[in-house]
């Protein structure tokens, strides 16, 4: 049978270290901190691009609302203009009991 227990890694590189606990010089701290900074400009990046995408789609999303309203607003005049012939049509027929 095979033995199933997880082969630790080999790579010196892909281990992790304290480095509050392990005895660096400042040479090493500095050179890790330029690394940690370069990793956090580049998630910033793409965090920037992320939200400018979602901003967008939001604002088009808020734009077309804004103009579907404004459009099904301007249709309601053909009502306000019927209600109008409608009055006309009222004043210049005969006169009756029930007018």
């Amino acid at each position: 049978m095979a033995d199933k227990t997880p082969k630790e890694p080999t790579a010196p590189y892909a281990t992790r270290i304290d480095p509050t606990k392990e005895g660096l010089s400042l040479e090493q701290m500095h050179f890790i901190r330029q690394v940690e900074l370069q990793q956090w400009k580049k998630k910033t990046q793409q965090l920037r691009t992320r939200n400018v995408v979602t901003g967008l789609v939001i604002g088009a999303l808020v734009m077309g609302i804004y103009g579907y309203t404004f459009y099904s607003v301007s249709q309601e005049r053909i009502m306000d203009e019927m209600d109008e012939e409608a009055k006309l049509r009222r004043t210049q027929g005969p006169k009756t009991g029930a007018n």
